[in-house]
């Protein structure tokens, strides 16, 4: 057999509660068929995640198989380097057709492409704006999503109609690497017009942690991020729901309490946002029909994934960057019948630095020495190497982005633990405040608490669990070469509070 093609199909903050195969508490209001056919036609991974939830230090983590701190790619604002290796270029010098079309968002000319047709910045939903490959990336201006040439329609409709084109142009004797980056669900969750009326009459389950009181957390995270009801008085989807403005219709919330403000905001963001999906579950099913039509489905190792999770209420939370579960979770789904057998279920933990070495190992290329992850390749095809890592290493370093209010912290995620440090420092980040916030420690146990709802790092009985992870946490820091050592601030406020 020769090598296969790949299509990596990514959208951007689609939470794995919002695709049915997951089970969630949306999944009897809400399907995804077209995504759910990858896995139950394929894998479907329990336990993926990312290291930096947001956007643009992710997409440099998939494609170089590096840590945020190894990319420079740590906040919205750093763009990847054009030198720095990717899989891309890895497959371009490999005999491999490549292609980009849709989000990019890393601010640099794509590398390793023979052809691109990406968003201008984060992109619009209504007549978007693409820079091909005509584009002089030296005028680039940040969060401009008005610059290269402007296209009628839907984005996630014109990003499949490109792609489709593109794989029907292609010079078919020849492999190819198709990354089709869609730019739905991200917020402001715009969906198209025909997705008016799929809602009516349902009402959308509520996640018990929508009410969650957050006197259990530490100072350094109760009092921060974003809120669907008022309680976050930074920014809360209230305020912005209510607003004149709002891209998909004012929210008309006079005369009720704050508890019905609550439902009827949540109700509204959710329909919003999964409307928005089901235009990207359309768009996988033409592009799935496309391939299979062809008659090279078979011979295509199929990826559907997103950039990291996002909160649709839980915790009262929207947008992601947390740590917490609903953030670091990423759908993870894979087809290619000649090494997955359908129906594969995948309980070990993998992550969004492993990306680029499985890919590179399913097109008969080894990982570089710079790349830090692990291919599963053996774990999809039912071997688990013995010595397979069963812990993620997880830093978000944007503190007190504009919009979101979130503190810097990091952590690590066990099978059955979560520790997270707090640190509440802007360092050296781009694009973050350089107020403060307190320092706290965090601790679940997840046996008892998937859901997040009990901090218990004060109680006794977990002394020698948290003994135990802050030194297997060091440890990690230590071999990913994430040591501080050049932020005597933030050692200061470590060693103050151990």
């Amino acid at each position: 057999m020769g090598k296969p093609n790949i299509v990596y199909i990514m959208s951007d903050d689609h939470a794995t509660n919002a695709v049915s195969v997951y089970n969630s508490r949306l999944a009897q209001v809400f399907r995804t068929p077209n995504i759910d056919r990858i896995a139950n036609e394929g894998a479907v991974f329990k336990h993926c995640f990312c290291t930096n939830a947001i956007c643009t230090p992710s997409r440099a983590t998939i494609l170089t198989g590096q840590y945020s701190h190894k990319t420079g790619v740590k906040t919205l604002r750093d763009a990847l380097n054009t030198e720095i290796n990717t899989f891309p270029k890895i497959l371009q010098n490999n005999g491999y057709q490549t292609a980009i079309v849709g989000k990019w968002h890393l601010h640099s000319e794509p590398k390793g492409f023979d052809y691109y047709d990406v968003l201008a910045d984060q992109g619009l939903y209504f007549n978007p704006y693409f820079i091909g490959q005509d584009f002089d990336w030296s005028t680039y201006e940040f969060q401009n999503v008005r610059q290269g040439k402007e296209h009628e329609g839907y984005v996630t409709d014109i990003i499949t109609d490109k792609c489709i084109t593109w794989l029907e142009n292609r010079d078919k004797s020849r492999p190819f690497m198709l990354l089709c980056h869609f730019k739905a669900p991200h917020e402001s969750f715009e969906y198209h017009p025909r997705y008016e009326h799929m809602f009516d009459g349902i009402e959308i389950p509520e996640p018990e942690s929508l009410w969650e009181e957050k006197g259990h957390r530490s100072e350094g995270s109760r009092n921060f991020g974003s809120t669907v009801s008022e309680k976050c008085k930074h920014r809360n989807l209230v305020t912005v729901m209510s607003s004149h403005d709002y891209p998909t219709g004012q929210l008309d919330i006079s005369g009720l309490d704050e508890e019905e403000r609550t439902k009827a905001v949540y109700q509204k963001y959710l329909k919003d946002y999964l409307r928005t999906v089901k235009g990207i579950d359309d768009n996988v099913g033409r592009l799935l029909s496309y391939l299979e039509n062809e008659g090279v489905l078979d011979d295509t190792f199929i990826v559907y994934t997103s950039d990291q999770g996002i909160f649709l209420g839980e915790h009262d939370y929207i947008d992601k960057r947390w740590i917490y579960e609903e953030s670091l979770k990423m759908p993870l789904l894979m087809r290619y019948p000649s090494s997955i057998k359908p129906g594969t279920c995948i309980d070990e933990i993998v992550t969004n630095v492993d990306f680029a070495p499985t890919l590179l190992d399913f097109a008969g290329q080894k990982k570089t020495d710079e790349m830090q992850g692990l291919s599963f390749r053996s774990i999809l095809e039912g071997n688990t190497p013995y010595d397979w890592p069963e812990a993620v290493y997880y830093r978000y370093w944007m503190h007190r982005a504009r919009l979101h209010n979130h503190p810097a912290h990091y952590g690590i995620r066990t099978t059955d633990y979560k520790l997270i440090f707090f640190y509440g420092l802007p360092l050296d980040a781009t694009g973050t405040s350089q107020e403060p916030t307190p320092a706290g420690w965090e601790l679940y146990d997840l046996r008892k608490d998937p859901e997040e709802i009990k901090n218990v790092y004060n109680e006794p009985e977990y002394t020698e669990v948290i003994k135990s992870l802050k030194k297997r946490l060091a440890e990690m820091k230590k071999q990913l070469g994430d040591n501080d050592e050049k932020y005597p601030e933030l050692i200061e406020r470590l060693n103050s509070t151990i």
